[in-house]
């Protein structure tokens, strides 16, 4: 397993706790996905010791900072967050997958979408949930070509869900880039701590129910194994939305509103 991250501090965490089960068999690699080149050295190194890449994981991702309404972004706003989310997956296939088709290996890309957004927009979140459709769509594309070009590679789309997820999400802001600060209207490093996500939306009169990260991750890995396009929990929500969608859309109206599904 090559764990890379853009924090090493983070990734040397990760990297310890996964070598205590796994002793010898785990390495991380400091990775900017917003960056090519950076990604294409990473590529370049798990192939040079490992020889090749059997699974791909996507995964890395920011909240976009800055106002809710989609004319209060600035430029910066787009830049980073769309850097991260979606030329962060696209530099990860362009990297990988070209060297993946040509070893003739079994193989899988996963990319992280989002249920606020990867299915519908979000008008709370607009930039965010923007950022997350681009990536189901990218991956149905991918998923459809490798199909068409490889007998043994295909792709699937994770759609986080169970509970709130204490990730690195709520405080991504910290790795925001000086050059893409906010101009006007403040830093864009405005952020909350998971607790303080969490007791935000308990006293808004939500339950929140916590996802278990673990065993979020063996579900993954069982679709994975099952070559499962769409992967999720919980999802009839979604599926019903979908279909209010649809009907909206049919009748030539706007769909309505979706809440952010936390």
């Amino acid at each position: 397993v090559v764990v890379a991250d853009v924090e090493q501090d983070v990734m040397d965490t990760t990297v310890a706790a996964l070598s205590a089960s796994h002793p010898g068999r785990v390495s991380g690699i400091l990775t900017d996905v917003s960056d090519d080149a950076s990604v294409e050295a990473l590529a370049d190194q798990v192939f040079a010791v490992h020889g090749r890449c059997n699974l791909l994981f996507n995964n890395a991702g920011v909240g976009s900072g800055g106002g809710g309404r989609v004319w209060m972004h600035e430029p910066n706003d787009w830049r980073w967050c769309y850097g991260v989310n979606v030329f962060g997956v696209a530099h990860g296939i362009m990297a990988f997958v070209p060297r993946m088709l040509e070893s003739g290996e079994p193989g899988h890309i996963v990319n992280t979408s989002s249920g606020d957004g990867g299915f519908a927009p979000v008008p709370t979140a607009a930039l965010y949930a923007s950022s997350k459709a681009a990536v189901s769509c990218m991956t149905e594309s991918l998923d459809h070509h490798l199909r068409q070009d490889s007998g043994v590679m295909g792709a699937s789309v994770f759609y986080p869900s169970g509970g709130l997820m204490d990730t690195g999400l709520f405080t991504s802001q910290r790795n925001r880039p000086l050059e893409l600060e906010r101009v006007r209207g403040g830093t864009g490093r405005a952020s909350m701590t998971f607790t303080e996500m969490k007791d935000r939306l308990e006293k808004a009169g939500r339950t929140v129910k916590v996802a278990d990260l673990d065993e979020l991750g063996r579900f993954v890995v069982e679709c994975v194994a099952r070559r499962q396009y769409v992967i999720g929990r919980e999802l009839e929500r979604t599926v019903e939305l979908l279909h209010t969608r649809a009907d909206a859309i049919g009748r030539f109206e706007m769909p309505p509103p979706h809440d952010m599904g936390l």
